[in-house]
């Protein structure tokens, strides 16, 4: 019994960032029905965002606690990240919008490259991890050890979370996404603005990423092409939740989560993927709108 709550709790550490990631994927797609392959290395880009800000300010002659460095380097991860992607998609998917949807997802694949290789060429192939921002301990609680950085991951990822479902639910932003999210033509007549919408939706996505992306630094070693596994298997997460529910997303988030940590924990490690892909295919053949998902009907003008 120990061993299985033990995986359980390594299984919500590892959900809770896919769940981060998987948002960016699913209110993209939300609104513009289009998805943001290039979101796995934005994802990654955040990593090494929060790696230099956190040595930054570590070694600066602030001396500040490493609490407050925490904080802000999540809030500049945030910052960030979010204005790589409000610029990708001003430069790269915004002139596409009345393209051919092959065209745009071209296009995101393009970026993908670009940042991988960008980020390889200037900082290196050489893996990191962040500093210890966060004290390291061990509580051991009837044979189950529980780190403060699980606590630290588990925790913030559920306030985030909810914090995001808020806006979306509650805010007259979140309105306007999901007014556009049910008609992207016939929204900006009644006044609300589609391009500024689609930034907030764009910056909200990714600032997601972001903290998940500090906090996997921290948890794991990060390096340039780490975005691409975790990227697909984020986005697998967004299919099986309901890809366009917010909801359904953290639910597919962990759901990738649990399968990658127990397959690993009773079967070799070379199954992961097998039963992950056979998992998506599976639920795509019985279910395609996913757990949490709605079939939309498109009617033709």
């Amino acid at each position: 019994m120990q061993f299985i709550i033990q995986q359980t709790l390594n299984a919500l550490q590892l959900g809770s960032v896919y769940a981060l990631i998987a948002l960016g994927y699913t209110m993209v797609y939300g609104i513009l029905r289009m998805i943001n392959f290039a979101h796995g290395d934005i994802f990654m880009l955040s990593t090494y965002m929060a790696f230099f800000a956190a040595s930054f300010f570590l070694s600066s002659a602030l001396n500040l606690p490493r609490l407050l460095v925490f904080v802000l380097t999540i809030i500049v991860a945030m910052l960030g990240t979010a204005l790589v992607a409000v610029f990708i998609e001003r430069v790269a998917y915004r002139p596409l919008r009345q393209a051919p949807r092959l065209s745009v997802v071209i296009t995101a694949l393009g970026i993908g490259l670009v940042l991988e290789n960008l980020t390889l060429a200037v900082i290196g192939p050489e893996p990191r991890i962040l500093p210890q921002l966060i004290p390291a301990a061990n509580f051991n609680l009837g044979g189950v050890t529980i780190s403060t950085i699980q606590i630290m991951i588990l925790a913030i990822s559920a306030v985030v979370m909810l914090i995001l479902d808020a806006i979306v639910r509650k805010t007259m932003t979140g309105m306007a996404m999901r007014a556009i999210s049910f008609d992207k033509a016939v929204v900006p007549l009644m006044g609300v603005p589609l391009d500024r919408i689609v930034s907030i939706t764009f910056a909200l996505g990714s600032s997601m990423a972001a903290v998940g992306g500090t906090m996997y630094g921290i948890a794991y070693m990060i390096d340039p092409y780490m975005g691409i596994r975790i990227g697909w298997w984020a986005f697998i997460s967004a299919v099986v939740g309901g890809i366009g529910n917010i909801r359904g997303a953290m639910v597919g988030g962990y759901i990738l989560g649990f399968v990658e940590i127990f397959v690993a924990a009773y079967l070799p490690s070379t199954y992961r993927d097998l039963i992950v892909f056979a998992l998506l295919l599976t639920l795509l053949v019985f279910k395609p709108t996913g757990i949490m998902g709605t079939s939309v009907v498109q009617q033709k003008v």
